[in-house]
């Protein structure tokens, strides 16, 4: 059974540039590069007001989705960064949705 597309490529506009990496760190400390990715994705962001003891600021975080199985080698996306209109952002989720029959729909990365 063919299932339906939730994000379609016609959907996905946004250019971005995406950067994953491993869970182990190379030989001198620095993060091993296992993903990376030029192109464009379907962009949605969001704002909150965190307030503190003594004061509050303005909390921006975003996800980009991706049509299909952005990085299939990978099992799990945990951290890496996306350099979106100009800014670089920390990626500290990713998720792959799946069909009923394993396959995978889409690609979420997420950011603060």
């Amino acid at each position: 059974m063919k299932y339906p597309s939730l994000v379609p490529p016609s959907a996905c506009r946004t250019p971005i540039r995406l950067t994953l990496y491993a869970d182990e760190l190379s030989e001198n400390g620095a993060p091993v590069v296992t993903f990376t990715y030029e192109g464009r994705c379907n962009y949605q962001d969001s704002a909150a007001r965190v307030y503190t003891d003594d004061k509050h600021y303005i909390q921006l975080s975003g996800k980009a989705l991706f049509t299909g199985d952005l990085c299939p080698d990978m099992e799990e996306i945990a951290h890496g960064e996306a350099e979106i209109f100009g800014e670089t952002r920390t990626v500290y989720r990713g998720a792959k949705a799946r069909n009923p029959d394993g396959s995978v729909n889409y690609t979420q990365i997420e950011w603060m």
